[in-house]
């Protein structure tokens, strides 16, 4: 492990699903700093090293035991597909409680799909907000009546403490993350490596039931695309829907359908995005980065950036920009 970085450790249980310890290798090993170095060290445990079973048809090994969860920054506990896990008994068993015993106070803990039964199990989400896949919802709404459940979001951010939704929601979280430590242009560089979307608000429903619009019918696609190009000034719905030749109210159903949320709600994430992209890698006036992002002055977007991560652009450039 190397001192000097951020450690990221994962803990792999039996039956764990190899897509969910992937991306947590994938996204926080490719974050780099400005001088090109990497921002995290990952590494994976196992309460017992050696062969761990998957999902799949086969195993993979770790070589690293429960002592690496006493250095670690930030564990990741991934679901489990294993009958006797957790998940399924609502029981901590000895030995899993003493590894996490090892997690020194203060650690940052997350959990992807069916992980936040462990951290539930442990007490550490009683009286906070949590996510799990919504197939799980009614389970988990049982065993944990102290957890606050919100089976409808892709995760939750309780500070130290974070859950998130199904495998591909353990996308979302990890950028929010390496967003939250670093700024939105490293999120964003890691995204595009990954070629995954840059940001997904938590809140985005996790269940969407048309993500992809059926043959012969019209999507948003396109608008979508010219309202990035032109996210410097005012768009109405309207506007938008005729790009589709769409009447507005079928535009924001079929919005609706295929994002998961209202098309404002969807341009002022993107205005926000782009205003945060600006302050980190531009010298640009506050008023300057505002108009650029569509929020005409920079009262209304401190006001938005106040709103939305709870910082003035001042101190957003402050903490980022050097970075």
């Amino acid at each position: 492990m190397s001192p000097d970085k951020h450690q990221v450790v994962v803990l792999a249980r039996h039956g764990i699903m190899p897509l969910e310890l992937g991306i947590v290798h994938q996204l926080f090993g490719q974050a780099r700093g400005s001088d090109g170095e990497p921002l995290y060290a990952v590494s994976t445990c196992a309460v017992v090293p050696g062969q761990i079973s998957t999902d799949a048809d086969f195993t993979i090994t770790v070589e690293h035991g429960i002592e690496h969860l006493a250095r670690a920054d930030t564990v990741v506990i991934p679901g489990s597909h294993d009958p006797c896990a957790t998940d399924t008994t609502g029981v901590l068993d000895e030995v899993l409680a003493a590894a996490l015993g090892r997690i020194r106070p203060g650690t940052r803990v997350m959990s992807i799909c069916t992980g936040a039964f462990v951290l539930a199990a442990a007490g550490l989400l009683d009286g906070k907000r949590a996510t799990t896949h919504w197939k799980s919802a009614a389970q988990f709404r049982q065993l944990y009546p102290r957890v606050k459940l919100d089976p409808d979001v892709l995760y939750t951010d309780a500070g130290d403490v974070l859950t998130s939704a199904g495998e591909a929601a353990g996308i979302d979280l990890c950028l929010h993350l390496i967003r939250r430590d670093h700024g939105a242009a490293v999120a964003n560089a890691v995204a595009r490596s990954t070629v995954v979307p840059p940001h997904r608000e938590g809140g985005q429903a996790q269940f969407i039931e048309r993500p992809v619009p059926e043959p012969r019918i019209s999507s948003t696609t396109a608008a979508r695309a010219w309202a990035l190009e032109h996210l410097d000034r005012p768009l109405s719905l309207r506007e938008l829907a005729a790009r589709e030749s769409m009447s507005v109210r079928t535009f924001t159903r079929r919005f609706r359908d295929e994002v998961g949320m209202a098309p404002v709600r969807w341009l002022t994430q993107q205005r926000i995005e782009r205003a945060r992209n600006l302050l980190e890698t531009t010298d640009l006036p506050v008023d300057r980065v505002a108009e650029r992002a569509g929020f005409g002055t920079a009262t209304s977007l401190r006001q938005h950036l106040q709103a939305a991560i709870g910082v003035s652009p001042s101190a957003y450039r402050a903490t980022f920009r050097a970075a």
